[in-house]
């Protein structure tokens, strides 16, 4: 049933100097960046065509309220994974890669959590209208606790198990490197 996900891996470390771990990290954080930015484009666009098909105007207030809500946080979303990108090219040669690593891991962070509420709204919504709006709690519950879980929960637990020697500590991001998870002014 796939690769086993072991906890006694080889330790891994980098032979690399601060400035090239920030090029790596901001890297990576551009890549994780561009799945959910696709995802996200494509859910926002398709909200934006539902008030003009005919049967917007059958929804009921809730239903209306719960597609305004999901719309908003679809928003939001573009904005947060985009903000990186337009931070980057302000910011582009003034040698502060290390403000901009954490604040794209702090942007990040935000707009998964706006991209989250988009698709349990968009899936409430969706069922709310098919179903039932028990079905929709219900499934928009599940969902909320399978992406708290995956999403969070997994990793959280992985990161508290291993020890801070072991962690990636000179990330430019992370608090166990000793640097304060705040953004500088």
């Amino acid at each position: 049933m796939g690769v086993p996900m072991s906890d006694d891996a080889r330790p891994y470390s980098r032979q690399e100097s601060s400035g090239a771990r920030l090029d790596r990290n901001f890297n990576e954080q551009l890549q994780e960046l561009r799945v959910a930015q696709a995802g996200v484009q494509i859910i926002f666009a398709f909200l934006l065509s539902i008030p003009f098909q005919q049967r917007f105007t059958t929804l009921t207030d809730l239903q209306r309220h719960i597609y305004i809500v999901t719309l908003v946080f679809a928003a939001l979303s573009v904005v947060l994974f985009v903000a990186p990108v337009a931070a980057h090219r302000v910011l582009f040669r003034e040698g502060v890669k290390d403000f901009i690593v954490r604040y794209t891991a702090v942007l990040t962070a935000c707009g998964l959590g706006t991209l989250a509420v988009t698709v349990l709204g968009g899936v409430v919504l969706v069922l709310d209208v098919l179903l039932s709006h028990t079905a929709a709690l219900w499934t928009g519950a599940a969902l909320g606790l399978l992406a708290l879980v995956l999403w969070v929960g997994v990793p959280w637990t992985r990161r508290r198990r291993t020890p801070p020697g072991k962690a990636d500590v000179d990330d430019g991001v992370s608090p166990r490197g000793g640097q304060s998870p705040k953004i500088p002014g």
